[in-house]
């Protein structure tokens, strides 16, 4: 594996050209399509081998960044949960909180309230 990382033709080390995007812009939107032509990968390929590194579709990856980052913020008191959605890339409150609660077990606020009584 370490070899295929180091090697910059394998599938592996052009999915992390995408995986090193996706983690520095989680915020912006991207379609499939932009992220396989920086992976020099077809779209079918690059959502194959980006699921065989990840365990998880592109779409998941980026998601999974955004909440815990939003995560991280409201803990550390950076703004309050509609803040922090929009700036980690979320169109609606309303959706990050119901993406948030089917991810942490809870809505925002009562999971932050959770963390503040320990």
């Amino acid at each position: 594996m370490l070899r295929d990382i180091a090697t910059p033709d394998a599938a592996l080390a052009r999915i992390s050209v995408a995986i090193n995007w996706l983690r520095g812009n989680f915020e912006k939107s991207i379609p499939i399509e932009e992220l396989a032509e920086m992976a020099s990968l077809s779209v079918s390929a690059f959502y194959r081998h980006f699921k065989s590194v990840t365990a998880l579709s592109p779409l998941q990856f980026q998601k999974r960044i955004r909440l815990l980052t939003a995560r991280s913020s409201l803990l550390a008191g950076e703004g309050n949960a509609t803040t922090i959605a929009f700036g980690v890339g979320y169109e609606s409150p309303n959706q990050f909180s119901r993406e948030y609660a089917r991810f942490f077990g809870l809505p925002p606020s009562k999971d932050i309230a959770r963390f503040r009584l320990r």
